[in-house]
């Protein structure tokens, strides 16, 4: 896997790895590591995955084998080093629909995950987050729905100039964002029609 996006994303083309990460509780953890940004255990984990920390553990092993986990440096750890600390590889991931039926069959199993996961979010979100936000953020807040007609290469190019516009806020360290930022979470679909 590489690092190939403005995000500094890993881009998984394996279709085991998707198949790995396509597992809730998997995500979960992967998910949980990027958010954080610091390393954790499989015990600090287990709370906000929904796992016993043995299950935790063998999880984050699995994804190890993938190289989507790394064992975190000795330098990044606080307090305990008898623990084994494990840190996501990369903020974040992409991945990307090779030829074949196995990359197909794997692309629509962590696709379904993924969208599940984004379901769940947007609406934990409404219920418990929209409520307490101030009117300046509940009107930038919501959902757009926009068809466009592009070529394949023109969606492309779209992709990646969107990718880049946001690289900038996604690669500038927290210390460099204004004094009333927010975390806030962007959910994109591609959804090309069939046909012409």
């Amino acid at each position: 896997m590489s690092l190939t996006n403005p995000f500094g994303d890993l881009q998984i083309t394996d279709p085991q790895a998707m198949r790995a990460l396509a597992h809730p509780v998997r995500l979960a953890i992967l998910t949980f590591l990027q958010r954080s940004g610091g390393p954790a255990t499989a015990t600090q984990l287990s709370p906000h995955v929904g796992a016993t920390p043995s299950v935790t553990s063998w999880h984050l092993r699995h994804l190890a084998t993938f190289g989507l986990v790394l064992d975190a440096d000795p330098s990044e750890v606080p307090g305990d080093r008898r623990q084994r600390w494990w840190k996501a590889a990369a903020r974040g991931f992409s991945f990307e629909l090779s030829e074949g039926s196995e990359s197909e069959a794997a692309v629509r199993v962590l696709s379904d995950q993924l969208e599940d996961v984004a379901r769940q979010q947007a609406d934990r979100w409404r219920m418990e987050t929209e409520p307490e936000l101030d009117y300046a953020w509940r009107r930038l807040a919501g959902l757009s729905n926009t068809t466009i007609r592009v070529s394949a290469a023109e969606l492309e190019q779209l992709e990646h100039g969107i990718d880049e516009l946001l690289g900038g806020y996604v690669r500038r360290a927290e210390a460099d964002a204004p004094a009333e930022a927010r975390r806030v979470r962007i959910l994109r679909h591609y959804l090309p029609e069939a046909g012409q």
